[in-house]
């Protein structure tokens, strides 16, 4: 993806279509990240209601969602930059889930890779 830029939504959002284009990676993604938004909260409301059962439903949608999207980033033929450590892969994993993918479905962009899968298949 090249040099990093200051701002993390900028930076990730210019390699964004690039490091999705594969069919199955682009339909993981789409049932991947609103799985791991849903964990997210169910972890969150547990958390704060001090329930046991949503923090462990949610943690294992957090992993269930990660493990999708890592095999299907594992098929694009551009893997995305690696993390440099905890820090930096919480950032970019939330910026993603929360806000660069829901962008990319809302900008057109998923559809747009979508309808031309059939040149990125492997």
């Amino acid at each position: 993806m090249g040099k990093r830029l200051p701002n993390l939504r900028t930076w990730q959002w210019r390699g964004y279509a690039d490091n999705h284009r594969h069919p199955t990676n682009l339909a993981l993604h789409l049932i991947a990240v609103p799985l791991f938004i849903i964990a997210a909260l169910l972890i969150v409301d547990g958390l704060l209601g001090l329930s046991f059962s949503s923090i462990a439903i949610g943690v294992i949608g957090l992993i269930a969602a990660l493990g999708f999207q890592r095999h299907g980033h594992s098929l694009e033929a551009q893997s995305p930059e690696p993390f440099t450590d905890r820090n930096d892969a919480l950032q970019r994993l939330l910026v993603e889930q929360l806000v660069t993918f829901p962008r990319f479905v809302l900008s057109g962009g998923w559809w747009r890779a979508w309808k031309e899968r059939h040149r990125h298949r492997h």
